[in-house]
């Protein structure tokens, strides 16, 4: 039977363009121990994932697969016709989980959200994700799902702790996924990471994936391309922060957005 909840740390493939190397790294997370791969169709690597996946030690049936419709594919019908595009490339006959990328462009919660629900009662995906959503524009989907929400997958790390959105995963029931979780590579500009690290013996990397598993309901998805980042995340699993830790992470006021939110509609 396939997995039935999310595991708690993914391998993100954004950026992971280069085929071989795409397919490499996914094929290395999965024997490593990996079991849940995030991919978009915008990311043009789903062929790789799917040949680092089959290529793997790994049963199918223990992967839990995620991947993304772009912005200028949410019309009715062009879901429909995405995810079988998307299941072709990666090389599976269901998706564990397929997300509406971003709410822009061809958007229209009306038109765009009943496709993904007749996917679901078509068994086609088994869950629906949303992803980079405002409270307003995630509470306007809700009303107009008929599938339960799994998943909203947003930018989330010690820089931008989205307690919102962390709170709202709560008190529905589905899960945040947290992209950019290691702040790209730049939690040593984050001193209260690293003193924590050095309390563990651990990477401040590390501990901002263990700060976030911490969180209720809070899954991550942390890119890697090479063995020695792919095997260092996964092991973030083994560290256990205590209160303090925690709290002095949960004090930091500084926040950075990464990601550029110009696209957004509500910057329009």
């Amino acid at each position: 039977m396939p997995v039935s909840d999310i595991p708690e740390i993914g391998l993100g493939t954004y950026e992971n363009t280069d085929h071989d190397v795409c397919a490499w790294s996914v094929k290395t997370a999965l024997n490593v121990g990996y079991r849940h791969v995030d991919t978009a169709q915008v990311y043009d690597n789903e062929a790789a994932v799917g040949e680092g996946i089959a290529a793997s030690d790994a049963e199918r049936d223990d992967i839990f697969v995620a991947t993304k419709i772009d912005s200028r594919n949410l019309g009715y019908e062009e879901v429909l016709e995405h995810t079988q595009a998307c299941m072709d490339r990666l090389g599976v006959d269901e998706l564990d989980l397929l997300y509406v990328h971003w709410p822009i462009r061809t958007y229209d919660p009306e038109n765009t959200l009943p496709a993904f629900d007749r996917l679901y009662e078509e068994g086609t995906i088994r869950h629906v994700g949303l992803s980079n959503y405002t409270p307003s524009l995630l509470e306007e989907a809700l009303d107009i799902l008929e599938s339960p929400l799994y998943a909203h997958q947003v930018e989330c790390h010690p820089l931008l702790q989205q307690d919102e959105l962390r709170r709202h995963a709560r008190e529905e029931g589905h899960y945040l996924v947290a992209y950019s979780p290691v702040i790209k590579g730049r939690v040593a500009e984050v001193p209260e990471l690293v003193e924590v690290a050095e309390r563990h013996g651990a990477t401040p990397g590390q501990v901002s994936l263990a700060w976030l598993l911490s969180k209720e309901n809070v899954v991550v998805i942390p890119k890697a391309s090479s063995e020695d980042h792919i095997r260092e995340n996964f092991a973030a699993l083994d560290l256990t922060l205590d209160d303090a830790d925690v709290e002095l992470i949960d004090s930091i006021e500084r926040e950075e957005r990464l990601v550029d939110f110009d696209l957004a509609p509500w910057n329009n």
